[in-house]
């Protein structure tokens, strides 16, 4: 189910899930339709597109999601333009970042003049049933000291995407959706020292946007072959392990407790995680 709000009648969440897939998607089942028609769309105030700064680096833009019936053998599109880091500071990092929304129940209108960097997150389980955190360090500069899923975001650069110029937007849908999957591999192993040998493929479980600085994540459900006390030592060895100051194994019960104390997007990674419980009990391909 796309944009579904995750508000009940007594407690606003921090977030909202734009895409629901509980019964785990592989990258067969997750096609991309990349173009620069969804790329984002500047502001028609010119006073406050001048204060967005000047950074670097590239990310995918997401502009909409399509799902199919949700069970196996089914779809999503995923609509992706370019953005980069520059647009994500002055955008959806902006103190005024508000005002880039567009008043509209739409969420693809309410959030066209923003960044929305589509991240990753991987909810991994040990063999010990265990699932890993991080406690991000008061030193990056998004949410110090806040506990996360491990993550990071796809990388453009990996499929050879710089520019939309020379780019045949078709040829890329395949190789977009691979690095999707094969990025967030990427992040679990360089952020908690788990050897990729010791991972079993990403399956998709959604989408969450956080409702502060509307900020999107795709989350994975991968199972680790190791037991929690082993991947706690191999932690220290963490090749991008200066991104956090602890590496935490909680069992599922203590989740909930703990995603008041995530970022809006992580929070919804959770709700995620519990469609996926609920409907197959974590018994994925």
């Amino acid at each position: 189910m796309a944009e579904t709000s995750s508000c009940d009648e007594t407690t606003r969440l921090p977030y909202k899930l734009m895409l629901s897939c509980p019964y785990g998607l592989s990258p067969s089942q997750v096609s991309v339709i990349f173009d620069k028609a969804y790329d984002r769309i500047p502001h028609p105030d010119q006073n406050l597109e001048n204060s967005i700064a000047e950074y670097g680096g590239h990310a995918f833009h997401i502009d909409n999601v399509c799902d199919g019936d949700q069970k196996q053998g089914c779809h999503v599109y995923l609509h992706l333009g370019l953005t980069d880091y520059r647009t994500f500071v002055g955008t959806n990092l902006n103190p005024m970042w508000e005002k880039f929304l567009v008043q509209s129940e739409d969420e693809t209108v309410r959030c066209q003049h923003t960044s929305n960097p589509l991240g990753n997150g991987a909810i991994v389980e040990t063999s010990d049933g265990k699932i890993l955190l991080l406690k991000r360090s008061n030193n990056v500069g998004e949410f110090p000291g806040h506990f996360v899923f491990p993550g990071g975001h796809p990388e453009p650069e990996e499929v050879g995407i710089m520019s939309h110029d020379n780019v045949v937007p078709e040829s890329l849908s395949t190789r977009v959706s691979l690095e999707m999957f094969d990025s967030i591999i990427h992040e679990v192993v360089e952020e908690t020292g788990i050897p990729a040998i010791s991972l079993a493929k990403p399956v998709f479980i959604g989408i969450s946007r956080r409702e502060m600085n509307v900020r999107p994540t795709a989350f994975f459900f991968i199972k680790c072959s190791l037991e929690s006390k082993e991947v706690e030592k191999l932690y220290g060895s963490a090749q991008d392990g200066f991104e956090s100051t602890h590496l935490y194994a909680i069992s599922k019960d203590e989740l909930d407790s703990v995603a008041w104390k995530m970022p809006g997007c992580h929070h919804g990674g959770v709700s995620l995680y519990r469609l996926m419980l609920n409907t197959v009990g974590g018994r994925l391909p």
